[in-house]
């Protein structure tokens, strides 16, 4: 199914248990956006720099030598799409961004709307099959959620992204610091346990990507 075609907004999680995370998500989310615009900071990124470099790693997951589809999940206001026009121009991407706040999906159709090839949905999960998906920041900040429930989020997240996919995604997370205590609110992890699990539970091949100069790393999960 194209993007432009998705017409349907999600309904609330199955998983009641996950309510509160989602609508906590969505509150953090359109506060930022609302202060700071369709800019970095408006989706909690430091600069525009920085939030580029972590295009560049989970885009790595994509086979540019041909058209795709890819979804976005926690899409913003689309920063990707100005990413993927300027150097990726010469490949078609059928791109939906998902995100659970109104406020950037409003945002994002308003700023994307002559764009085409690419469309917004409001919700927690993909509601349409791609190619690919990518997921960048979603999984950072936990707010007040307790360590348990916010895996319990993660996980459930994964497991959409590897059920609405052909070939695989990519997601990045936060490195738990080596001595340090993380900030408060924050969810860190080392880099071996979300691999494990993307591996076994999805008969995946899972491959960390690190040390381009951010405390965190990438996880591309692609199916065999």
């Amino acid at each position: 199914m194209r993007a432009a075609a998705v017409a349907r907004e999600l309904a609330s999680p199955g998983d009641g248990e996950l309510t509160g995370i989602y609508t906590g998500i969505a509150a953090y989310y359109s506060a930022k956006i609302a202060r700071f615009g369709a800019t970095p900071s408006g989706v909690d990124w430091t600069c525009q720099a920085t939030q580029e470099m972590r295009f560049v790693q989970l885009l790595k997951l994509c086979d540019f030598a041909s058209p795709f589809s890819l979804n976005d999940l926690g899409c913003g206001y689309g920063a990707l799409i100005a990413y993927l026009d300027r150097r990726h121009d010469d490949c078609a991407v059928d791109y939906l961004g998902i995100d659970v706040s109104e406020a950037m999906v409003r945002r994002a159709r308003r700023l994307w709307r002559d764009r085409g090839n690419a469309a917004f949905a409001l919700g927690y999960a993909s509601p349409r099959m791609a190619d690919y998906a990518i997921a960048s920041g979603i999984f950072n900040v936990a707010q007040d959620q307790s360590r348990h429930d916010w895996e319990r989020f993660v996980a459930a997240s994964l497991d959409d992204l590897h059920r609405t996919t052909r070939r695989g995604f990519a997601v990045n997370f936060m490195k738990r610091p080596a001595e340090a205590t993380a900030r408060h609110g924050l969810y860190t992890t080392d880099t071996a346990p979300w691999a494990r699990y993307c591996a076994a539970r999805f008969n995946a091949t899972a491959e960390v990507h690190d040390g381009y100069g951010l405390m965190e790393f990438t996880l591309i999960v692609r199916k065999v």
